[in-house]
């Protein structure tokens, strides 16, 4: 959208909690690719709001999550939600600059590498944050994602007052194929690679609040309450009131090389 797109948005984290209930859906089938012992450290990236965190360490008995948001309000609503399980503890960062003070045995993303505007920093960075033969499994937004949200921001941010508030409209996602995803996790030091796409739908029980926490984060980090309002109107007027969002979802797993580490 803007000079936004330079820094993590942060999000309306309890508006978010509440209405992202198809992403904590789709969920469940990326965390069954992330084969567990139990006793691992894992890196939630882009742990958001920690909903999908509960279910990862539902998987750790012995083990320990690491939250990672760029958003300080999700991961204050993340430490609130599970803050007190000693297995769970939560940091703000960049994912696509990460420092840990440790390597991790895997990274499990969901939802999230769409946001980041540099896929290879970002495949870098959590590469260098795996120990060797460590698991990449993570799913986002990918080729021909939510096209009917794209075309209505095309629309709407060009009309006044948006255009003078956002100026040259951008995409403010990354939506990668599978082809140079492959590439850039290879690039970045992984092996094993797959990665696909797949259609859903979201059917979310509150439309617009599901639309303005997904969607419209960036855009709140700028407009006031009332041109909020006035923005998600004509998005949603645009793309005839919707009760469904059309997504295509880039899956991906990888194991982190063992050999030059």
């Amino acid at each position: 959208m803007s000079d936004q797109e330079s820094r993590p948005a942060d999000w309306e984290a309890d508006k978010y909690s509440r209405t992202a209930t198809p992403q904590r859906e789709w969920s469940g089938a990326v965390l069954d690719r992330l084969v567990l012992a139990g006793d691992e450290t894992v890196v939630d990236a882009g742990c958001g709001s920690g909903n999908v965190t509960e279910d990862l360490l539902a998987k750790l008995p012995g083990g320990r999550v690491i939250g990672v948001d760029g958003s300080p309000s999700m991961v204050e609503e993340a430490a609130a939600r599970l803050g007190s399980d000693p297995r769970a503890s939560f940091i703000c960062q960049d994912l696509a600059s990460l420092r840990l003070d440790e390597k991790v045995d895997h990274v499990f993303s969901n939802a999230t590498f769409h946001w980041i505007p540099d896929h290879d920093r970002l495949f870098r960075s959590l590469a260098a944050a795996t120990k060797p033969g460590g698991s990449l499994v993570a799913q986002c937004g990918g080729r021909g994602n939510v096209a009917e949200v794209i075309e209505a921001l095309g629309v709407v941010n060009r009309q006044e007052p948006f255009a003078g508030i956002f100026g040259e409209y951008r995409d403010p996602w990354n939506f990668a194929g599978p082809e140079e995803t492959e590439i850039r996790l290879v690039d970045a030091g992984y092996e094993d690679v797959e990665c696909w796409l797949e259609e859903r739908v979201a059917h979310p029980e509150d439309p617009r609040g599901f639309f303005e926490a997904s969607f419209l984060a960036p855009a709140r980090q700028v407009l006031d309450d009332e041109q909020f309002a006035e923005y998600a109107d004509r998005l949603l007027a645009e793309m005839g009131q919707p009760s469904t969002f059309n997504y295509v979802r880039l899956n991906m797993t990888a194991k982190r090389k063992t050999e030059n580490e």
